[in-house]
């Protein structure tokens, strides 16, 4: 069998390395659900960013959806931390949430595996108090059916039954999950999945933190 040449198969990985930020940020750009603009009076939510993960801030009860009997105060290593009214919910591959307690832990092995596909996936959820936003926390108003859709498309990707452990904190804890992680699919991806879902105007396909976050203008 015939061996590609070494510069040959550097030329190809390095054509893909360029192409994925340039194909992410044209999918970011594509709208969906053009014709849709945020109501004066609805549920109040919000998208976080850290820089890398995006994630969903919602109210723990709000348009009839009731986020406590499924994300229970007894799930965390401090149950205290349950009284906030707020959970903030992402969803990614289970190694990398696992073994990225820090970043300072982040392997390139990891971040290689998780790309190249897993259906081993978690829900992150963090119990927190009303957010202020700022530049890394945006708030956004819905309709309160666009709510309960955008809450049953987060429901949709918890795994019953599945696998329930502590977080990083006392705050937070871990949930089995549905669906395949990859650089296709990344968790910024599921956030934009979900609005998309709910009806809400987001990207055609928004793998990276930005192409999720510049839907969604600091508010004054």
């Amino acid at each position: 069998m015939r061996r590609r040449p070494l510069p040959l198969v550097l030329a190809g990985l390095l054509t893909v390395l360029l192409a994925y930020p340039i194909a992410a940020l044209i999918g970011g750009a594509l709208p969906t659900n053009r014709g849709w603009q945020a109501p004066e009076q609805g549920v109040t939510l919000f998208i976080e960013s850290n820089g890398i993960h995006t994630g969903l801030v919602l109210p723990k009860v709000a348009a009839g959806v009731d986020w406590r009997p499924i994300f229970p105060a007894t799930d965390l290593r401090d149950p205290r931390y349950g009284a906030y009214d707020h959970v903030s919910i992402g969803w990614g591959d289970r190694d990398f949430y696992l073994n990225t307690p820090t970043w300072a832990d982040l392997k390139l092995s990891t971040v290689t595996a998780a790309a190249l596909g897993s259906s081993r996936t978690m829900l992150h959820v963090d119990h927190l108090p009303h957010p202020a936003a700022d530049g890394s926390v945006r708030r956004l108003v819905v309709r309160p059916a666009e709510y309960r859709r955008l809450a049953a498309y987060v429901r949709a990707s918890l795994a019953d039954g599945g696998e329930r452990r502590h977080g990083y904190f006392g705050y937070d804890a871990f949930y089995e999950a549905r669906g395949r992680y990859s650089a296709l699919r990344t968790c910024n991806g599921w956030v934009g999945d979900a609005l998309r879902f709910a009806g809400i105007r987001i990207g055609a396909w928004t793998p990276l933190p930005l192409t999720v976050m510049w839907w969604f203008p600091r508010h004054k």
